[in-house]
């Protein structure tokens, strides 16, 4: 075993687990965070999506090896913490449009969603209908119209 050392939420932190134990079992397992869910483990659904040093990625598909002492992992759990107030303005859009259903895959939904929305902000634009096509995150339940409506609302308020 080795001990890895990296940052989660805004707290340093050290685990020791085998190097090629995916992230997101050390979030979970290790750590105790469970807001990145597992869906399929071969960063297909999207379930897990956080964001490393500031964009979106999925610990399923990252050895805990991969991840630097300098690097800086976000979850749904520590987003919050990244604005003023008590919400993301996303995770309050995600509120106020109501859009979980069964919620398993929202936190992902929300994450990836910040991530495209700074992405494009930092281009100077407003978010399209094609860059909304660009998020993969899989919804089960199939809300993907009220996702695209929060992520327009949480956009303008980011």
């Amino acid at each position: 075993m080795s001990t890895h050392t990296f940052k989660v939420n805004g707290k340093q932190v050290s685990v020791e687990v085998e190097d090629d134990v995916r992230l997101l079992w050390v979030l979970r397992d290790v750590l105790g965070i469970t807001g990145p869910k597992y869906g399929c483990g071969i960063n297909v659904c999207k379930a897990c999506t956080s964001h490393i040093n500031g964009k979106a990625f999925n610990p399923c598909a990252v050895r805990v090896a991969d991840i630097a002492d300098s690097d800086e992992v976000i979850t749904i759990e520590g987003l919050a913490d990244t604005v003023e107030g008590d919400l993301h303005p996303m995770q309050q859009s995600w509120i106020d449009h109501d859009v979980a259903q069964c919620g398993y895959c929202q936190p992902g939904q929300i994450m990836a969603a910040v991530d495209l929305v700074r992405r494009v902000k930092a281009e100077g634009r407003a978010v399209t209908d094609a860059d909304l096509d660009t998020i993969r995150n899989v919804c089960r339940c199939g809300t993907y119209p009220r996702i695209r409506s929060a992520i327009r609302d949480g956009a303008e308020k980011m």
